[in-house]
């Protein structure tokens, strides 16, 4: 099946509807119960965190599918959710889709956790040369401390001033203990760093959808149309080039996004070729 044409179809499935109403209370929730006047933080209990944070909690693997960080962020994914998973759904059923759309979301996010831990083993031995160096103290000390500055780019008002002063006085105390504070806020944020969207398991419905229907035209801007095997192909590659350059302030987890259509494709190659009554 290399085009979709519609027979019977159903404009809001039941999963795709009920999930777009999950997302939505959850969103809501986090603009009230979370927001500058609420009582809770959503996002440390339900969005998901690295292996090595504290934070960390089993359920956060489901449960950050149901979170996003802004409303551009939820509208973007629930409307790829309904585009491309209402035509899934029909095909499937709704049990079929739910566990695809789960298992997506279960795969990207323990491929994020893993690029995450990849990226913390570097910045823990930092810190933890830091850590030791404080027992030695002196030159030890600021020397570490120097380095962990410099390989992380950290910034200080009147910075070469600070540092300079950091070299010739490496036993104040006093000094060395500001930048000590300043360096264990900076990894404690980046270890507890918060991952929310389902768009690890929205890459996934995208990727199964490409595979089915490779050249069924989609209007991008609802004005051009691309067929969407280049979509598929343009928008992956996008993802890996990003997630290749790591740059810094780059907060999109593109290795869920990767590891997501990943998960689909492979779902969606296993159940066609075992069971080709599914698509045709």
């Amino acid at each position: 099946m290399t085009e979709f044409r519609p027979s019977r179809f159903e404009i809001l499935p039941t999963v795709v509807k009920n999930l777009l109403i999950i997302n939505g209370l959850f969103f809501l929730a986090q603009n009230t119960l979370s927001g500058p006047m609420g009582f809770v933080d959503l996002e440390e209990i339900f969005a998901l965190h690295g292996w090595q944070s504290p934070l960390f909690r089993p359920w956060q693997l489901i449960t950050h599918l149901f979170l996003h960080g802004d409303f551009g962020h939820i509208l973007g994914n629930m409307f790829a959710l309904w585009m491309f998973g209402s035509v899934l759904e029909n095909i499937w059923g709704s049990k079929r889709f739910l566990t695809f759309y789960l298992i997506c979301g279960l795969g990207a996010a323990f491929i994020h956790l893993v690029s995450l831990s990849y990226e913390f083993i570097p910045l823990t031995h930092a810190y933890e040369a830091v850590i030791n160096a404080q027992q030695q103290g002196g030159s030890t000390l600021s020397n570490a401390i120097i380095q962990f500055v410099d390989k992380y780019h950290l910034s200080y008002e009147h910075h070469q001033e600070v540092m300079n002063q950091l070299k010739l006085h490496p036993n104040d105390v006093a000094f060395t203990n500001n930048f000590l504070e300043s360096i264990s806020s900076f990894y404690q944020s980046k270890i507890n760093t918060a991952t929310v969207g389902a768009s690890g398991a929205i890459f996934g419905i995208l990727a199964a959808f490409v595979y089915l229907f490779p050249n069924t035209y989609i209007y991008v801007y609802f004005l051009v149309p691309i067929k969407a095997k280049w979509i598929g192909i343009i928008y992956f590659s996008y993802e890996v080039f990003f997630a290749l350059q790591n740059s810094a302030g780059d907060n999109v987890a593109r290795w869920a996004h990767i590891g997501g259509a990943i998960v689909g494709l492979l779902i969606v190659m296993t159940w066609n070729k075992n069971n080709k009554k599914t698509f045709y």
